[in-house]
Protein backbone atom coordinates (compact mmCIF):
# COMPACT_ATOMS: atom_id res chain seq x y z
CA UNK A 1 0.00 0.00 0.00
CA UNK A 2 1.33 3.50 -0.94
CA UNK A 3 1.32 6.07 1.89
CA UNK A 4 0.34 9.58 0.72
CA UNK A 5 3.08 12.24 1.10
CA UNK A 6 1.15 14.26 3.73
CA UNK A 7 0.68 11.17 5.90
CA UNK A 8 4.45 10.34 5.57
CA UNK A 9 5.32 13.88 6.69
CA UNK A 10 2.84 13.63 9.59
CA UNK A 11 4.37 10.31 10.63
CA UNK A 12 7.82 11.91 10.59
CA UNK A 13 6.88 14.60 13.03
CA UNK A 14 5.25 12.05 15.34
CA UNK A 15 8.81 10.70 15.93
CA UNK A 16 10.77 11.85 18.98
CA UNK A 17 12.23 15.39 18.47
CA UNK A 18 15.82 14.18 18.80
CA UNK A 19 15.32 11.76 15.87
CA UNK A 20 13.89 14.46 13.65
CA UNK A 21 16.74 16.82 14.54
CA UNK A 22 19.42 14.29 13.65
CA UNK A 23 17.73 13.48 10.35
CA UNK A 24 17.48 17.16 9.37
CA UNK A 25 21.13 17.85 10.31
CA UNK A 26 22.33 14.92 8.21
CA UNK A 27 20.31 16.11 5.23
CA UNK A 28 21.61 19.70 5.49
CA UNK A 29 25.25 18.58 5.79
CA UNK A 30 24.89 16.29 2.77
CA UNK A 31 23.63 19.13 0.58
CA UNK A 32 26.29 21.56 1.94
CA UNK A 33 29.07 19.18 1.06
CA UNK A 34 27.64 18.43 -2.37
CA UNK A 35 27.43 14.79 -1.49
CA UNK A 36 25.01 13.17 -3.86
CA UNK A 37 26.61 9.74 -4.29
CA UNK A 38 29.27 7.66 -2.57
CA UNK A 39 32.82 8.61 -3.65
CA UNK A 40 34.78 5.74 -5.12
CA UNK A 41 38.31 5.36 -3.77
CA UNK A 42 41.09 5.58 -6.37
CA UNK A 43 42.98 2.35 -6.71
CA UNK A 44 46.79 2.69 -6.43
CA UNK A 45 48.82 2.05 -9.57
CA UNK A 46 50.04 -1.55 -9.74
CA UNK A 47 53.56 -1.98 -8.40
CA UNK A 48 55.97 -3.85 -10.66
CA UNK A 49 57.35 -7.02 -9.25
CA UNK A 50 61.11 -7.19 -8.71
CA UNK A 51 61.53 -9.79 -11.42
CA UNK A 52 59.58 -7.62 -13.90
CA UNK A 53 61.72 -4.55 -13.18
CA UNK A 54 64.89 -6.62 -13.51
CA UNK A 55 63.79 -7.75 -16.96
CA UNK A 56 63.79 -4.23 -18.42
CA UNK A 57 66.38 -3.29 -21.04
CA UNK A 58 67.87 0.21 -21.06
CA UNK A 59 69.13 1.66 -24.37
CA UNK A 60 72.72 2.94 -24.33
CA UNK A 61 72.29 4.40 -27.81
CA UNK A 62 69.44 6.92 -28.11
CA UNK A 63 68.96 6.67 -31.89
CA UNK A 64 69.55 10.41 -32.34
CA UNK A 65 73.17 11.27 -31.62
CA UNK A 66 76.36 10.09 -29.86
CA UNK A 67 75.38 11.46 -26.46
CA UNK A 68 77.01 9.37 -23.74
CA UNK A 69 79.70 8.02 -26.07
CA UNK A 70 83.30 9.20 -26.62
CA UNK A 71 85.63 8.17 -29.50
CA UNK A 72 89.32 7.35 -29.19
CA UNK A 73 91.39 6.74 -32.34
CA UNK A 74 94.99 5.57 -32.51
CA UNK A 75 97.21 8.61 -33.02
CA UNK A 76 94.57 11.08 -31.87
CA UNK A 77 93.52 12.52 -28.55
CA UNK A 78 90.42 11.35 -26.73
CA UNK A 79 87.26 12.87 -28.15
CA UNK A 80 88.46 13.28 -31.75
CA UNK A 81 86.00 11.53 -34.09
CA UNK A 82 88.50 11.00 -36.91
CA UNK A 83 86.96 11.74 -40.34
CA UNK A 84 83.49 11.47 -38.79
CA UNK A 85 83.85 7.68 -38.63
CA UNK A 86 81.24 7.19 -35.91
CA UNK A 87 77.97 8.85 -36.82
CA UNK A 88 74.20 8.57 -36.44
CA UNK A 89 72.12 8.37 -39.61
CA UNK A 90 68.50 7.25 -40.07
CA UNK A 91 68.34 6.21 -36.42
CA UNK A 92 71.37 3.91 -36.74
CA UNK A 93 74.78 4.17 -35.09
CA UNK A 94 77.14 3.70 -38.03
CA UNK A 95 80.83 3.10 -38.60
CA UNK A 96 81.46 4.80 -41.95
CA UNK A 97 84.55 5.22 -44.17
CA UNK A 98 83.30 7.42 -47.01
CA UNK A 99 85.78 10.18 -46.11
CA UNK A 100 88.83 7.88 -46.09
CA UNK A 101 91.28 7.33 -48.93
CA UNK A 102 93.21 4.73 -46.93
CA UNK A 103 92.63 3.13 -43.55
CA UNK A 104 96.10 4.05 -42.31
CA UNK A 105 95.83 1.88 -39.17
CA UNK A 106 93.37 4.33 -37.61
CA UNK A 107 91.87 1.79 -35.24
CA UNK A 108 89.07 3.41 -33.28
CA UNK A 109 86.81 2.69 -30.33
CA UNK A 110 83.65 4.38 -29.14
CA UNK A 111 83.38 4.24 -25.34
CA UNK A 112 80.19 4.42 -23.31
CA UNK A 113 80.41 6.89 -20.46
CA UNK A 114 79.76 4.48 -17.56
CA UNK A 115 81.60 1.32 -16.52
CA UNK A 116 79.60 -1.77 -15.54
CA UNK A 117 80.23 -5.01 -13.65
CA UNK A 118 77.39 -7.56 -13.91
CA UNK A 119 74.87 -7.18 -16.71
CA UNK A 120 73.35 -8.49 -19.91
CA UNK A 121 74.19 -6.60 -23.10
CA UNK A 122 72.28 -6.88 -26.38
CA UNK A 123 73.28 -5.38 -29.74
CA UNK A 124 71.53 -5.66 -33.10
CA UNK A 125 73.89 -5.06 -36.01
CA UNK A 126 74.61 -5.71 -39.69
CA UNK A 127 77.71 -5.41 -41.84
CA UNK A 128 77.64 -3.50 -45.11
CA UNK A 129 79.74 -3.72 -48.23
CA UNK A 130 82.89 -1.71 -48.82
CA UNK A 131 85.89 -2.32 -46.55
CA UNK A 132 88.12 0.75 -46.80
CA UNK A 133 91.37 0.34 -48.81
CA UNK A 134 94.30 -0.51 -46.57
CA UNK A 135 92.20 -2.39 -44.03
CA UNK A 136 93.73 -5.64 -42.74
CA UNK A 137 92.44 -8.87 -44.26
CA UNK A 138 91.39 -10.17 -40.85
CA UNK A 139 89.28 -7.01 -40.33
CA UNK A 140 86.91 -7.88 -43.21
CA UNK A 141 83.41 -7.83 -41.69
CA UNK A 142 84.98 -7.68 -38.28
CA UNK A 143 83.95 -5.58 -35.28
CA UNK A 144 83.77 -6.21 -31.59
CA UNK A 145 82.04 -5.38 -28.34
CA UNK A 146 84.75 -4.66 -25.77
CA UNK A 147 83.82 -5.28 -22.12
CA UNK A 148 85.66 -5.03 -18.80
CA UNK A 149 87.90 -2.55 -20.66
CA UNK A 150 90.32 0.04 -19.39
CA UNK A 151 89.07 3.61 -19.36
CA UNK A 152 89.38 5.65 -22.53
CA UNK A 153 91.33 8.26 -20.56
CA UNK A 154 94.01 5.73 -19.64
CA UNK A 155 94.79 4.73 -23.24
CA UNK A 156 98.06 5.86 -24.81
CA UNK A 157 97.97 8.22 -27.77
CA UNK A 158 99.05 5.53 -30.27
CA UNK A 159 97.42 2.56 -28.54
CA UNK A 160 95.37 0.52 -31.04
CA UNK A 161 93.10 -1.41 -28.65
CA UNK A 162 92.03 -0.99 -25.03
CA UNK A 163 93.03 -3.77 -22.67
CA UNK A 164 89.68 -5.55 -22.55
CA UNK A 165 87.66 -8.64 -23.37
CA UNK A 166 86.54 -8.53 -27.03
CA UNK A 167 83.42 -10.39 -28.09
CA UNK A 168 83.83 -10.50 -31.85
CA UNK A 169 81.09 -9.62 -34.32
CA UNK A 170 82.00 -11.42 -37.53
CA UNK A 171 80.42 -11.79 -40.95
CA UNK A 172 81.06 -13.54 -44.25
CA UNK A 173 80.26 -13.04 -47.93
CA UNK A 174 77.27 -14.97 -49.19
CA UNK A 175 78.53 -18.19 -50.76
CA UNK A 176 81.96 -18.00 -49.12
CA UNK A 177 83.32 -20.51 -46.59
CA UNK A 178 82.33 -20.82 -42.95
CA UNK A 179 83.47 -18.31 -40.33
CA UNK A 180 82.17 -18.70 -36.80
CA UNK A 181 80.51 -15.65 -35.28
CA UNK A 182 80.86 -14.66 -31.62
CA UNK A 183 84.55 -15.51 -31.20
CA UNK A 184 86.73 -14.18 -28.38
CA UNK A 185 89.85 -12.01 -28.61
CA UNK A 186 91.85 -10.80 -25.63
CA UNK A 187 93.86 -7.58 -26.17
CA UNK A 188 95.96 -7.22 -23.01
CA UNK A 189 93.95 -9.90 -21.21
CA UNK A 190 93.46 -13.62 -20.63
CA UNK A 191 90.53 -15.80 -19.57
CA UNK A 192 90.04 -19.23 -18.04
CA UNK A 193 88.18 -22.12 -19.68
CA UNK A 194 87.68 -25.28 -17.67
CA UNK A 195 89.96 -23.96 -14.92
CA UNK A 196 92.87 -23.37 -17.33
CA UNK A 197 94.24 -19.93 -18.20
CA UNK A 198 94.12 -19.53 -21.98
CA UNK A 199 97.01 -17.56 -23.47
CA UNK A 200 95.68 -17.59 -27.05
CA UNK A 201 94.91 -14.13 -28.39
CA UNK A 202 91.76 -15.34 -30.18
CA UNK A 203 89.58 -18.38 -29.48
CA UNK A 204 86.89 -19.61 -31.89
CA UNK A 205 83.32 -20.10 -30.74
CA UNK A 206 80.72 -22.64 -31.81
CA UNK A 207 78.77 -19.88 -33.49
CA UNK A 208 77.12 -20.05 -36.89
CA UNK A 209 78.41 -18.22 -39.96
CA UNK A 210 76.58 -14.91 -40.47
CA UNK A 211 76.30 -14.26 -44.21
CA UNK A 212 75.37 -11.15 -46.16
CA UNK A 213 73.84 -8.04 -44.61
CA UNK A 214 71.15 -9.59 -42.41
CA UNK A 215 70.47 -8.09 -38.99
CA UNK A 216 72.09 -10.15 -36.22
CA UNK A 217 71.20 -10.11 -32.52
CA UNK A 218 74.27 -10.60 -30.34
CA UNK A 219 74.06 -10.91 -26.56
CA UNK A 220 76.60 -10.97 -23.76
CA UNK A 221 75.94 -12.23 -20.26
CA UNK A 222 78.63 -10.63 -18.08
CA UNK A 223 78.89 -11.62 -14.42
CA UNK A 224 81.76 -9.67 -12.90
CA UNK A 225 84.87 -11.80 -12.58
CA UNK A 226 82.87 -15.04 -12.58
CA UNK A 227 81.87 -15.67 -16.19
CA UNK A 228 81.03 -14.22 -19.61
CA UNK A 229 78.72 -15.89 -22.14
CA UNK A 230 78.24 -15.09 -25.87
CA UNK A 231 74.97 -15.71 -27.73
CA UNK A 232 74.17 -15.27 -31.45
CA UNK A 233 70.49 -14.98 -32.39
CA UNK A 234 69.48 -16.59 -29.11
CA UNK A 235 71.97 -19.49 -29.21
CA UNK A 236 74.84 -19.71 -26.71
CA UNK A 237 78.10 -20.10 -28.62
CA UNK A 238 80.85 -19.53 -26.03
CA UNK A 239 81.44 -19.23 -22.29
CA UNK A 240 84.57 -18.58 -20.20
CA UNK A 241 85.54 -17.49 -16.71
CA UNK A 242 87.80 -15.19 -14.68
CA UNK A 243 88.75 -12.43 -17.15
CA UNK A 244 92.11 -10.96 -16.15
CA UNK A 245 94.88 -8.64 -17.28
CA UNK A 246 97.83 -10.30 -19.02
CA UNK A 247 101.09 -9.38 -17.21
CA UNK A 248 103.03 -10.15 -20.42
CA UNK A 249 101.27 -7.38 -22.38
CA UNK A 250 102.85 -3.92 -22.54
CA UNK A 251 99.56 -2.02 -22.11
CA UNK A 252 98.41 -4.29 -19.30
CA UNK A 253 101.75 -3.84 -17.53
CA UNK A 254 101.17 -0.09 -17.40
CA UNK A 255 97.74 -0.57 -15.90
CA UNK A 256 99.03 -3.02 -13.28
CA UNK A 257 101.89 -0.66 -12.40
CA UNK A 258 99.30 2.11 -11.91
CA UNK A 259 97.41 -0.04 -9.40
CA UNK A 260 94.87 -1.93 -11.53
CA UNK A 261 93.73 -5.32 -10.25
CA UNK A 262 94.79 -8.28 -12.39
CA UNK A 263 91.42 -9.99 -11.99
CA UNK A 264 88.82 -7.97 -13.91
CA UNK A 265 85.36 -7.63 -12.38
CA UNK A 266 84.19 -4.44 -14.13
CA UNK A 267 85.17 -1.94 -16.79
CA UNK A 268 84.17 0.04 -19.85
CA UNK A 269 82.02 -0.98 -22.81
CA UNK A 270 83.07 0.07 -26.31
CA UNK A 271 82.51 -0.79 -29.96
CA UNK A 272 85.15 -0.74 -32.70
CA UNK A 273 86.12 0.85 -35.99
CA UNK A 274 88.49 -1.60 -37.70
CA UNK A 275 88.06 -0.66 -41.40
CA UNK A 276 84.75 -2.36 -42.29
CA UNK A 277 81.40 -0.48 -42.33
CA UNK A 278 78.80 -1.64 -39.83
CA UNK A 279 75.40 -0.46 -38.60
CA UNK A 280 74.07 -0.80 -35.04
CA UNK A 281 70.28 -0.69 -34.78
CA UNK A 282 70.31 -0.88 -30.99
CA UNK A 283 72.64 -1.28 -28.01
CA UNK A 284 70.83 -2.17 -24.78
CA UNK A 285 71.84 -3.15 -21.27
CA UNK A 286 70.11 -4.91 -18.40
CA UNK A 287 72.19 -4.36 -15.24
CA UNK A 288 72.23 -7.17 -12.71
CA UNK A 289 73.95 -4.92 -10.21
CA UNK A 290 74.21 -1.14 -9.94
CA UNK A 291 76.81 0.44 -12.27
CA UNK A 292 80.23 0.79 -10.68
CA UNK A 293 81.34 4.27 -9.75
CA UNK A 294 83.28 5.89 -12.56
CA UNK A 295 86.73 7.14 -11.47
CA UNK A 296 87.46 10.85 -11.82
CA UNK A 297 88.80 11.81 -15.22
CA UNK A 298 92.53 12.38 -15.39
CA UNK A 299 94.60 13.74 -18.21
CA UNK A 300 97.20 11.28 -19.40
CA UNK A 301 100.58 12.02 -20.77
CA UNK A 302 99.72 10.66 -24.21
CA UNK A 303 96.02 10.15 -24.78
CA UNK A 304 94.38 12.80 -22.58
CA UNK A 305 91.35 14.83 -23.46
CA UNK A 306 91.32 17.79 -25.84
Amino acid sequence: MTIPPLRRLSALFQRPPIYVGLLLCTTVLSFAMGKTAPVQEEKPAPVKKAEEAADEWTPLFNGKDLKGWTPKFAGHKLGVNYLDTFRVEEGLLRVVYDKYEDFGAKFGHLFYEEPFSSYDLRVVYRFREGQVPGGPGWAFRNNGVMVHGQSAESMGLDQNFPASIEAQLLGQKTGAGERSNGNLCTPGTNVEIGGEVKLDHCISSKGPTSYGEDWITFELQVRGNQSIRHSVNGKTVMEYQRPQLDPRDADAKKLIAAGAKIQLDSGTISIQAESHPIDFKSIEIRPIEKPVEKPAKKETKNGGKD
